[in-house]
């Protein structure tokens, strides 16, 4: 069974403050139909990439296919606003991690974000619109380190296993930071363990 786990992106959604509003407009072909998109990067459902935060850090179109798909671990942090340290232990060892928070406001305090990191996590997903605390990157500069990758702006998490198989992949955008994505899940089939591929 799959999930979709994407806010749909329309004209007057939500956009983190300062970035660019979602335009399209519809143009008129001969038996065909084409609109002109404008937007931000980091519209709606997105990936960051380490070019986000580094100068020199990773693109989109060099990251391994990897960062963006694998077993995932769900867990549900709702009711923490900061994610600590004690909400992400039990994800130790995952290499995909998907934090339930129900919350706009909630973020990683920065230890959280450095124990995932030390403990294997490369991908971090979150249904919030930032890791970080407004005003900071320091949770992106520890988890986008590498080939770390952040997917921000999920939805639909409660509808998930603990386990599942999570989809999430960027545009093949050169010089890339960041870009919408359809993110996805599907329950893992019975007997099956959860690994990196």
């Amino acid at each position: 069974m799959w999930f979709d786990l994407t806010r749909p992106v329309l004209p007057g959604m939500p956009v983190f403050p300062g970035d660019p509003e979602f335009t399209s407009e519809q143009i008129c072909g001969e038996g065909s139909r084409i609109s002109r998109l404008s937007l931000g990067s980091h519209t709606g459902t997105h990936v960051d990439a380490p070019a986000h935060v580094f100068p020199d850090g990773l693109t989109l179109d060099r990251l391994p296919l990897s960062s963006f798909a694998g077993p995932a671990r769900v867990l549900d942090v709702r009711g923490s606003s900061v994610i600590s340290v004690r909400d992400v232990a039990p994800a130790e060892g995952s290499r995909i991690v998907l934090l339930h928070t129900g919350n706009d406001d909630a973020h990683l305090s920065l230890e959280a974000a450095e124990f995932l990191r030390g403990h294997g996590t490369t991908t971090l997903g979150i249904d919030s619109p930032s890791v970080d605390a407004p005003g900071s990157l320091a949770v992106h500069r520890v988890l986008l380190q590498g080939e770390g990758v952040v997917v921000e702006n999920l939805t639909g998490l409660e509808q998930l296993d603990e386990h599942v198989e999570f989809f999430a992949f960027g545009w093949a955008l050169s010089g890339g930071d960041g870009s919408p994505v359809r993110a996805a899940a599907r329950r893992l089939p019975n007997g099956d363990t959860p690994g990196s591929p």
